[in-house]
């Protein structure tokens, strides 16, 4: 991403390596790729890999690809294929014609893979997977506890002969053995101190169709096989990966090296981490399964659609990305950093519109009989250009039930027998007395004056009023259901738990509060599915698609209290420090 001088907009370890590249010759441009399974939905772990690959192409005046990797039939589907460009979209990214396929590849990738036979690198085994991990050895402490790999074992078919291999190949192809019964390896070294470079197996019989190449092939190549060399394929030459493919990246180079391809570049960055919250497809899926949530667009979810469904915002999303940078070494991000840059960008777009989650009724026992007034509301203080609407204002009004108390709590300005408050955009109210339920002693009404001389809120004598409360006419106003999300997870780390617990222990209690009596002023009716607006004093909300005529239903995007915020001013120090 770029400034408006054209200078990359962030400076990392990865542009200087990039830099560094182009200055020396070793690529005469950038040429980058973003490459998921389509075996689930995008999280925002997956919105930085986004971030990073077309970012950094961005900067360098190259392109970035947008291939998917869908070497694994079992789990791939085009549902998710169209899915993850739907939210690659619109996180406002764009692959224009660079949209490709690893099954593009399939028949290119089998005659690489007998160009590696032939060169007596590569051959047909008979160890079924169980064999292969136990030949293959593991990682061990020794006396001091110091963990080391002892050398494993060659299969007792590596050496066949380059004709064996070859005719055994093509007959795996051709569907003559069962699945599970011969893979294809690459054969490298037995005793290398890297688990994933001793002998990794590159094709594995699984007879099941494919998504898009239906059943033509019975043989399909493994990740760390295709992966190389479909970057190499296109000419990638920045293949930029989470830090966890850091000890694939020798298996990675002797791939490319061995099969003669272009010469494509690996480099790792950490991944994303995230207070509150699991960013792993696994985890994620398992909560759908066992319905902890609604569905992978659950509000809650750290998917891009269910952050889309709640209310965030690309460029909300974009900017958190561009303030975490991208580091060598995990870390945790506070969830709080995103939840500010999305509050910070609703500010500046979101319209203002009153509602009242838990009503409570007010009478302006001093109101004439029947009359209405239209009120003239600003719809965003920090867009003039918004413009303003009119609300209607009566006798009979409804306000948030935590808006009044009976007896009033030490710094309490808001109403309460006696006292006086600023009804938005109306008049100064003077709380006169309540109506309570003998039954259970809860209020039921609350009764005030008003005074007509305070039209807007301001008194012409300049008395003090300290509280300002939000109101709906009772008689105007619509019914909504306000669905108060919060964090899933209560811990900052949902995966480190005591021994015996899971993270599913680490579940919230109060993640989704639902209050189905809210009622809105009457021009929310006219809000879209999707779009995001600031009910005053109370927090930004989106519609929702299971909004229906009678009842809209608004997900809580964010609360209006900026923890972040104060405490970044509180770690700036004074002015001038």
């Amino acid at each position: 991403m770029s400034d408006d001088t054209g200078k990359p907009a962030y400076k990392d370890f990865i542009r200087e390596a990039v830099a560094e590249d182009l200055k020396s010759g070793r690529y005469k441009e950038v040429r980058t790729r973003f490459p998921p399974e389509p075996n689930g939905w995008l999280h925002i772990g997956h919105a930085k890999a986004l971030f990073v690959d077309f970012g950094v192409a961005q900067d360098f005046g190259g392109t970035c690809n947008l291939r998917f990797d869908d070497t694994n039939p079992e789990k791939e589907d085009m549902e998710f294929v169209e899915a993850i460009q739907r939210d690659v979209r619109w996180l406002g990214f764009d692959w224009e014609d660079r949209l490709f396929f690893a099954s593009d590849y399939y028949e290119t990738l089998f005659e690489l893979a007998c160009k590696l036979i032939r060169k007596g690198l590569a051959y047909v085994d008979d160890l079924d997977e169980e064999q292969i991990k136990e030949y293959r050895g593991t990682n061990v402490p020794d006396k001091n506890n110091i963990t080391y790999t002892p050398p494993g074992r060659n299969s007792p078919w590596r050496d066949r002969s380059v004709e064996e291999n070859l005719d055994l190949f093509y007959r795996m192809r051709a569907g003559e053995f069962p699945d599970g019964s011969k893979t294809l390896r690459a054969k490298i070294d037995m005793a290398h101190p890297n688990l994933l470079m001793r002998d990794p197996v590159m094709y594995r019989i699984r007879r099941m169709p494919h998504y898009r190449t239906g059943n033509t092939w019975c043989i399909y190549p493994m990740y760390d096989f295709a992966h190389p060399l479909s970057d190499a394929l296109e000419g990638i030459t920045h293949s930029l990966c989470s830090l966890e493919y850091e000890i694939h990246r020798p298996l990675y180079e002797w791939f490319i090296t061995n099969c003669e391809v272009f010469p494509s570049r690996q480099i790792e960055f950490a991944r994303l981490n995230l207070t509150h919250t699991v960013l792993s497809k696994r985890w994620l899926l398992q909560l759908v399964k066992e319905k902890k949530v609604s569905g992978w667009d659950d509000p809650r979810m750290p998917t891009i659609a269910g952050m889309r469904r709640r209310g965030y915002t690309p460029e909300g999303i974009r900017d958190f990305l561009g303030r975490i940078g991208i580091a060598k070494t995990d870390s945790m991000v506070d969830i709080q950093l995103l939840e500010h840059c999305i509050r910070e960008d609703l500010n500046k777009k979101a319209p203002r519109y009153m509602a009242v989650l838990d009503p409570l009724p007010l009478i302006i026992e001093n109101w004439p009989e029947g009359k209405v007034e239209w009120l003239e509301a600003v719809n965003n203080p920090e867009d003039p250009s918004a413009g303003t609407r009119n609300i209607p204002f009566d006798g009979r009004l409804l306000i948030e039930r935590d808006d009044f108390r009976e007896t009033p709590p030490p710094k309490y300005y808001r109403l309460y027998p006696g006292n006086q408050v600023r009804l938005r955009y109306g008049y100064i109210v003077t709380c006169t007395g309540f109506d309570k339920d003998p039954a259970t002693g809860m209020v039921t009404a609350v009764r005030c004056v008003y005074d007509p001389a305070t039209r807007g809120g301001d008194a012409a004598d300049n008395r003090k009023v300290k509280g300002t409360i939000h109101w709906v006419s009772a008689a105007h106003a619509i019914p909504i259901e306000a669905r108060l999300y919060d964090h899933l997870f209560e811990a900052e780390r949902p995966m480190e738990v005591p021994e015996g617990k899971t993270f599913m222990d680490n579940l919230s209690d109060h993640s989704l509060i639902i209050q189905s009596s809210a009622m809105a002023e009457p021009s929310l009716k006219h809000i879209g599915i999707g779009q995001t607006v600031q009910f005053e004093r109370i927090g930004y909300f989106c519609k929702d698609p299971d909004s229906t005529e009678n009842r809209a239903v608004f997900n809580r995007t964010v609360t209006l209290k900026d923890s972040w915020a104060k405490l970044e001013k509180k770690l700036a120090g004074p002015a001038g420090a």
